[in-house]
Protein backbone atom coordinates (compact mmCIF):
# COMPACT_ATOMS: atom_id res chain seq x y z
CA UNK A 1 0.00 0.00 0.00
CA UNK A 2 1.66 3.21 -1.23
CA UNK A 3 0.02 6.21 0.40
CA UNK A 4 -0.24 9.20 -1.96
CA UNK A 5 -2.24 11.54 0.24
CA UNK A 6 -3.71 11.44 3.73
CA UNK A 7 -6.12 14.05 5.07
CA UNK A 8 -7.51 14.81 8.51
CA UNK A 9 -11.11 15.94 8.80
CA UNK A 10 -14.51 15.05 10.16
CA UNK A 11 -15.77 11.55 9.28
CA UNK A 12 -15.74 10.94 5.50
CA UNK A 13 -18.95 9.36 4.19
CA UNK A 14 -18.66 9.88 0.41
CA UNK A 15 -15.78 10.03 -2.09
CA UNK A 16 -15.38 10.67 -5.82
CA UNK A 17 -12.31 10.91 -8.05
CA UNK A 18 -12.28 13.48 -10.85
CA UNK A 19 -11.98 11.54 -14.15
CA UNK A 20 -9.02 13.62 -15.43
CA UNK A 21 -7.66 16.05 -12.82
CA UNK A 22 -5.82 14.94 -9.67
CA UNK A 23 -8.83 15.84 -7.52
CA UNK A 24 -10.95 13.91 -5.06
CA UNK A 25 -14.21 15.05 -3.46
CA UNK A 26 -14.90 14.07 0.14
CA UNK A 27 -18.34 14.56 1.69
CA UNK A 28 -18.29 14.73 5.47
CA UNK A 29 -20.49 13.79 8.40
CA UNK A 30 -20.63 17.44 9.48
CA UNK A 31 -22.26 18.54 6.17
CA UNK A 32 -19.17 19.96 4.43
CA UNK A 33 -17.94 18.83 1.00
CA UNK A 34 -14.16 19.13 0.53
CA UNK A 35 -12.26 19.25 -2.77
CA UNK A 36 -8.67 17.99 -2.44
CA UNK A 37 -5.76 17.84 -4.85
CA UNK A 38 -4.31 14.47 -3.85
CA UNK A 39 -1.14 14.99 -5.90
CA UNK A 40 0.02 17.85 -3.67
CA UNK A 41 -2.13 17.00 -0.64
CA UNK A 42 -3.89 20.36 -0.38
CA UNK A 43 -7.48 21.45 0.17
CA UNK A 44 -8.61 23.42 -2.91
CA UNK A 45 -12.17 24.32 -1.98
CA UNK A 46 -15.08 23.49 0.30
CA UNK A 47 -18.84 23.64 -0.23
CA UNK A 48 -21.22 24.13 2.68
CA UNK A 49 -24.78 24.63 1.45
CA UNK A 50 -26.25 21.38 2.82
CA UNK A 51 -28.09 21.99 6.08
CA UNK A 52 -28.76 19.70 8.98
CA UNK A 53 -26.19 16.94 9.12
CA UNK A 54 -24.13 14.54 7.03
CA UNK A 55 -23.58 14.57 3.27
CA UNK A 56 -23.34 10.86 2.53
CA UNK A 57 -23.09 10.81 -1.28
CA UNK A 58 -21.01 12.76 -3.80
CA UNK A 59 -20.06 12.19 -7.46
CA UNK A 60 -18.18 14.04 -10.23
CA UNK A 61 -19.68 14.17 -13.72
CA UNK A 62 -17.61 12.31 -16.34
CA UNK A 63 -17.25 15.28 -18.73
CA UNK A 64 -19.05 18.41 -17.43
CA UNK A 65 -17.63 20.70 -14.68
CA UNK A 66 -20.30 19.38 -12.32
CA UNK A 67 -20.66 17.29 -9.22
CA UNK A 68 -23.74 16.06 -7.36
CA UNK A 69 -24.25 15.60 -3.63
CA UNK A 70 -26.98 14.12 -1.43
CA UNK A 71 -27.49 14.79 2.26
CA UNK A 72 -29.49 14.17 5.39
CA UNK A 73 -31.43 17.37 4.57
CA UNK A 74 -33.28 15.22 1.93
CA UNK A 75 -31.77 17.42 -0.83
CA UNK A 76 -29.81 16.53 -3.95
CA UNK A 77 -27.62 19.42 -5.02
CA UNK A 78 -25.88 19.85 -8.38
CA UNK A 79 -22.78 22.05 -8.24
CA UNK A 80 -20.62 23.74 -10.86
CA UNK A 81 -17.09 23.66 -9.46
CA UNK A 82 -15.90 26.32 -11.92
CA UNK A 83 -18.58 28.71 -10.64
CA UNK A 84 -17.89 27.38 -7.10
CA UNK A 85 -21.56 27.17 -6.20
CA UNK A 86 -24.70 25.03 -6.22
CA UNK A 87 -26.64 25.65 -9.44
CA UNK A 88 -29.86 23.82 -8.50
CA UNK A 89 -31.46 21.50 -5.94
CA UNK A 90 -33.62 18.44 -6.61
CA UNK A 91 -36.40 17.81 -4.09
CA UNK A 92 -38.53 14.70 -3.70
CA UNK A 93 -36.89 12.24 -1.31
CA UNK A 94 -38.57 12.02 2.09
CA UNK A 95 -35.61 10.85 4.17
CA UNK A 96 -31.79 10.79 4.26
CA UNK A 97 -30.03 10.34 0.90
CA UNK A 98 -27.35 7.65 0.98
CA UNK A 99 -25.72 7.75 -2.48
CA UNK A 100 -25.90 9.89 -5.62
CA UNK A 101 -24.35 9.17 -9.01
CA UNK A 102 -24.26 10.60 -12.54
CA UNK A 103 -24.82 8.34 -15.54
CA UNK A 104 -21.85 8.30 -17.94
CA UNK A 105 -23.92 8.91 -21.09
CA UNK A 106 -27.49 9.94 -20.27
CA UNK A 107 -28.40 13.17 -18.43
CA UNK A 108 -29.38 11.14 -15.38
CA UNK A 109 -28.70 11.20 -11.65
CA UNK A 110 -29.36 8.09 -9.55
CA UNK A 111 -30.14 8.46 -5.84
CA UNK A 112 -30.78 6.00 -2.99
CA UNK A 113 -32.60 6.99 0.18
CA UNK A 114 -33.80 5.91 3.59
CA UNK A 115 -37.34 6.59 2.28
CA UNK A 116 -36.99 3.06 0.75
CA UNK A 117 -36.90 4.34 -2.85
CA UNK A 118 -34.36 4.81 -5.59
CA UNK A 119 -34.96 7.77 -7.90
CA UNK A 120 -33.67 8.61 -11.36
CA UNK A 121 -33.56 12.30 -12.22
CA UNK A 122 -32.96 14.13 -15.50
CA UNK A 123 -30.53 16.86 -14.47
CA UNK A 124 -31.08 18.79 -17.73
CA UNK A 125 -34.85 19.10 -17.23
CA UNK A 126 -34.33 19.08 -13.43
CA UNK A 127 -37.13 16.56 -12.90
CA UNK A 128 -37.62 13.11 -11.41
CA UNK A 129 -38.21 10.64 -14.24
CA UNK A 130 -38.52 7.37 -12.28
CA UNK A 131 -39.14 6.13 -8.75
CA UNK A 132 -37.99 2.54 -8.13
CA UNK A 133 -40.03 0.99 -5.32
CA UNK A 134 -39.76 -2.50 -3.87
CA UNK A 135 -37.25 -2.34 -1.03
CA UNK A 136 -38.91 -2.31 2.40
CA UNK A 137 -36.09 -0.77 4.44
CA UNK A 138 -33.43 1.93 3.94
CA UNK A 139 -31.75 1.76 0.51
CA UNK A 140 -28.06 2.08 1.34
CA UNK A 141 -26.67 2.49 -2.18
CA UNK A 142 -27.58 2.39 -5.89
CA UNK A 143 -25.27 2.31 -8.91
CA UNK A 144 -25.60 2.35 -12.68
CA UNK A 145 -24.07 -0.48 -14.68
CA UNK A 146 -21.03 0.86 -16.59
CA UNK A 147 -22.33 -0.38 -19.98
CA UNK A 148 -25.83 -1.89 -19.77
CA UNK A 149 -29.20 -0.37 -18.84
CA UNK A 150 -29.14 -1.81 -15.33
CA UNK A 151 -29.09 -0.48 -11.78
CA UNK A 152 -27.96 -2.37 -8.66
CA UNK A 153 -29.21 -1.45 -5.18
CA UNK A 154 -28.53 -2.69 -1.65
CA UNK A 155 -30.87 -2.35 1.30
CA UNK A 156 -31.20 -3.06 5.01
CA UNK A 157 -34.12 -5.34 4.00
CA UNK A 158 -31.28 -7.89 3.43
CA UNK A 159 -31.65 -7.93 -0.37
CA UNK A 160 -29.73 -6.74 -3.40
CA UNK A 161 -31.90 -5.80 -6.36
CA UNK A 162 -31.05 -5.51 -10.06
CA UNK A 163 -33.30 -3.14 -12.02
CA UNK A 164 -33.82 -2.92 -15.79
CA UNK A 165 -33.91 0.71 -17.04
CA UNK A 166 -34.00 0.02 -20.80
CA UNK A 167 -37.63 1.20 -21.19
CA UNK A 168 -36.76 4.43 -19.41
CA UNK A 169 -33.76 4.87 -21.70
CA UNK A 170 -35.95 4.45 -24.78
CA UNK A 171 -38.46 6.94 -23.45
CA UNK A 172 -36.13 9.70 -22.26
CA UNK A 173 -33.22 9.47 -24.65
CA UNK A 174 -35.27 9.21 -27.85
CA UNK A 175 -37.80 12.01 -27.26
CA UNK A 176 -36.21 13.90 -24.41
CA UNK A 177 -37.84 14.24 -21.07
CA UNK A 178 -39.60 17.10 -19.40
CA UNK A 179 -41.80 17.45 -16.34
CA UNK A 180 -44.93 17.33 -18.53
CA UNK A 181 -44.06 13.88 -19.90
CA UNK A 182 -44.12 12.12 -16.57
CA UNK A 183 -46.85 9.48 -16.44
CA UNK A 184 -49.45 9.45 -13.69
CA UNK A 185 -48.19 6.09 -12.53
CA UNK A 186 -44.83 7.58 -11.55
CA UNK A 187 -46.27 8.82 -8.24
CA UNK A 188 -46.68 5.21 -7.10
CA UNK A 189 -43.61 3.79 -8.83
CA UNK A 190 -42.98 3.52 -12.51
CA UNK A 191 -43.12 0.84 -15.16
CA UNK A 192 -40.14 2.44 -16.94
CA UNK A 193 -37.67 0.86 -14.52
CA UNK A 194 -38.59 -2.62 -13.32
CA UNK A 195 -36.93 -5.02 -10.92
CA UNK A 196 -35.19 -7.83 -12.79
CA UNK A 197 -33.67 -9.90 -9.95
CA UNK A 198 -33.88 -9.96 -6.17
CA UNK A 199 -30.70 -11.45 -4.66
CA UNK A 200 -31.33 -13.05 -1.27
CA UNK A 201 -28.63 -14.65 0.86
CA UNK A 202 -27.40 -12.12 3.43
CA UNK A 203 -28.72 -12.56 6.99
CA UNK A 204 -28.46 -8.88 7.91
CA UNK A 205 -28.88 -5.56 6.17
CA UNK A 206 -26.82 -5.06 3.00
CA UNK A 207 -24.72 -1.88 2.97
CA UNK A 208 -23.22 -1.96 -0.52
CA UNK A 209 -23.43 -3.68 -3.90
CA UNK A 210 -21.40 -3.08 -7.07
CA UNK A 211 -21.29 -4.33 -10.66
CA UNK A 212 -18.17 -5.81 -12.22
CA UNK A 213 -16.91 -3.44 -14.98
CA UNK A 214 -17.02 -6.11 -17.73
CA UNK A 215 -18.27 -9.49 -16.42
CA UNK A 216 -21.89 -10.32 -15.39
CA UNK A 217 -20.97 -10.27 -11.69
CA UNK A 218 -22.18 -8.37 -8.63
CA UNK A 219 -20.45 -8.11 -5.25
CA UNK A 220 -22.23 -7.19 -2.00
CA UNK A 221 -21.24 -6.50 1.61
CA UNK A 222 -23.48 -6.58 4.66
CA UNK A 223 -23.91 -6.34 8.42
CA UNK A 224 -23.59 -10.15 8.58
CA UNK A 225 -19.83 -9.41 8.02
CA UNK A 226 -19.88 -11.32 4.74
CA UNK A 227 -19.05 -10.39 1.16
CA UNK A 228 -21.07 -12.29 -1.43
CA UNK A 229 -20.34 -12.78 -5.11
CA UNK A 230 -23.29 -13.14 -7.50
CA UNK A 231 -23.52 -14.02 -11.19
CA UNK A 232 -26.35 -13.14 -13.56
CA UNK A 233 -27.47 -14.02 -17.07
CA UNK A 234 -30.49 -12.99 -19.16
CA UNK A 235 -32.95 -15.07 -17.17
CA UNK A 236 -31.67 -15.41 -13.59
CA UNK A 237 -29.10 -14.42 -10.98
CA UNK A 238 -27.53 -16.65 -8.34
CA UNK A 239 -25.01 -16.66 -5.50
CA UNK A 240 -21.55 -17.87 -6.50
CA UNK A 241 -19.48 -17.64 -3.33
CA UNK A 242 -19.00 -15.99 0.06
CA UNK A 243 -15.83 -14.23 1.23
CA UNK A 244 -15.26 -14.42 5.00
CA UNK A 245 -12.74 -12.41 6.97
CA UNK A 246 -14.22 -9.15 8.20
CA UNK A 247 -15.24 -9.26 11.85
CA UNK A 248 -17.65 -6.31 11.84
CA UNK A 249 -20.15 -4.74 9.42
CA UNK A 250 -18.87 -4.51 5.84
CA UNK A 251 -19.36 -0.85 4.88
CA UNK A 252 -18.40 -0.89 1.22
CA UNK A 253 -17.19 -3.36 -1.42
CA UNK A 254 -16.31 -3.07 -5.12
CA UNK A 255 -14.43 -4.65 -7.99
CA UNK A 256 -11.14 -3.03 -8.92
CA UNK A 257 -11.74 -1.47 -12.37
CA UNK A 258 -8.48 -2.76 -13.88
CA UNK A 259 -7.37 -5.80 -11.88
CA UNK A 260 -9.15 -9.03 -10.92
CA UNK A 261 -9.51 -7.87 -7.32
CA UNK A 262 -12.28 -7.06 -4.88
CA UNK A 263 -11.70 -4.20 -2.43
CA UNK A 264 -13.68 -3.98 0.79
CA UNK A 265 -13.67 -1.99 3.98
CA UNK A 266 -15.42 -2.31 7.28
CA UNK A 267 -16.23 -0.98 10.69
CA UNK A 268 -13.62 -3.55 11.90
CA UNK A 269 -11.02 -0.86 10.92
CA UNK A 270 -9.61 -2.84 7.99
CA UNK A 271 -9.37 -2.58 4.22
CA UNK A 272 -9.17 -5.99 2.60
CA UNK A 273 -8.08 -7.00 -0.89
CA UNK A 274 -9.44 -10.25 -2.34
CA UNK A 275 -8.58 -12.29 -5.44
CA UNK A 276 -11.71 -12.56 -7.62
CA UNK A 277 -10.76 -15.85 -9.28
CA UNK A 278 -9.36 -17.68 -6.22
CA UNK A 279 -11.87 -15.92 -3.91
CA UNK A 280 -9.32 -15.60 -1.15
CA UNK A 281 -7.95 -12.68 0.85
CA UNK A 282 -4.62 -11.27 -0.35
CA UNK A 283 -3.96 -8.20 1.82
CA UNK A 284 -5.35 -6.62 4.96
CA UNK A 285 -4.60 -2.99 5.87
CA UNK A 286 -5.51 -1.89 9.40
CA UNK A 287 -6.04 1.40 11.20
CA UNK A 288 -5.71 1.66 14.97
CA UNK A 289 -8.79 3.68 15.85
CA UNK A 290 -10.82 4.56 12.75
CA UNK A 291 -13.72 2.67 11.22
CA UNK A 292 -13.92 2.70 7.41
CA UNK A 293 -17.10 3.87 5.67
CA UNK A 294 -16.47 4.28 1.94
CA UNK A 295 -14.06 3.08 -0.73
CA UNK A 296 -13.73 4.17 -4.35
CA UNK A 297 -11.33 3.32 -7.15
CA UNK A 298 -10.12 5.61 -9.93
CA UNK A 299 -11.38 4.32 -13.27
CA UNK A 300 -8.21 4.75 -15.29
CA UNK A 301 -5.31 4.84 -12.81
CA UNK A 302 -4.61 2.38 -10.01
CA UNK A 303 -5.54 4.85 -7.27
CA UNK A 304 -7.92 3.94 -4.47
CA UNK A 305 -9.45 6.29 -1.89
CA UNK A 306 -10.97 5.30 1.44
CA UNK A 307 -12.93 7.37 3.96
CA UNK A 308 -12.76 6.75 7.70
CA UNK A 309 -13.72 8.35 11.02
CA UNK A 310 -10.94 10.96 10.93
CA UNK A 311 -10.34 11.69 7.23
CA UNK A 312 -9.38 9.89 4.04
CA UNK A 313 -6.43 8.10 2.46
CA UNK A 314 -5.55 8.01 -1.25
CA UNK A 315 -3.20 5.15 -2.10
CA UNK A 316 -1.99 2.66 -4.70
CA UNK A 317 -2.03 -1.06 -4.02
CA UNK A 318 1.41 -1.70 -5.46
CA UNK A 319 4.44 -0.02 -6.96
CA UNK A 320 4.13 0.55 -10.71
CA UNK A 321 7.73 1.57 -11.33
CA UNK A 322 9.85 -1.46 -12.23
CA UNK A 323 13.00 -2.27 -10.27
CA UNK A 324 15.91 -1.02 -12.39
CA UNK A 325 19.67 -0.35 -12.28
CA UNK A 326 22.22 1.14 -14.67
CA UNK A 327 25.51 -0.70 -15.09
CA UNK A 328 27.94 0.48 -17.74
CA UNK A 329 26.00 1.04 -20.94
CA UNK A 330 23.15 -1.29 -19.94
CA UNK A 331 19.90 -0.70 -18.09
CA UNK A 332 18.69 -3.73 -16.12
CA UNK A 333 14.92 -3.85 -15.52
CA UNK A 334 12.86 -6.36 -13.54
CA UNK A 335 9.27 -6.57 -14.76
CA UNK A 336 6.74 -9.33 -14.10
CA UNK A 337 9.43 -11.28 -12.21
CA UNK A 338 11.65 -11.35 -15.32
CA UNK A 339 14.95 -9.56 -15.79
CA UNK A 340 15.52 -7.60 -19.02
CA UNK A 341 18.60 -5.84 -20.36
CA UNK A 342 17.96 -2.67 -22.35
Amino acid sequence: MLVKCETKSNRVKGLSFHPKLSWVLASLHNGTIQLWDYRIGSLIDKFEEHEGGPVRGVCFHASQPLFVSGGDDYKIKVWNYKLRRCIFTLLGHLDYIRTVEFHDEYPWILSASDDQTIRIWNWQSRSCIAILTGHNHYVMCAHFHPKEDLVVSASLDQTVRIWDTSALRDKTVSIGSGPGQQSKGDVFGTTDAVVKYVLEGHDRGVNWASFHPTLPLVVSGADDRLIKLWRMNDSKAWEVDTLRGHFNNVSCVLFHPRKELILSNSEDRTIRVWDVTKRTGIHTFRRENDRFWIITAHRTSNLVAVGHDAGMVVFKLDCERPLSMCHGSHLYVVQDKEGQVI
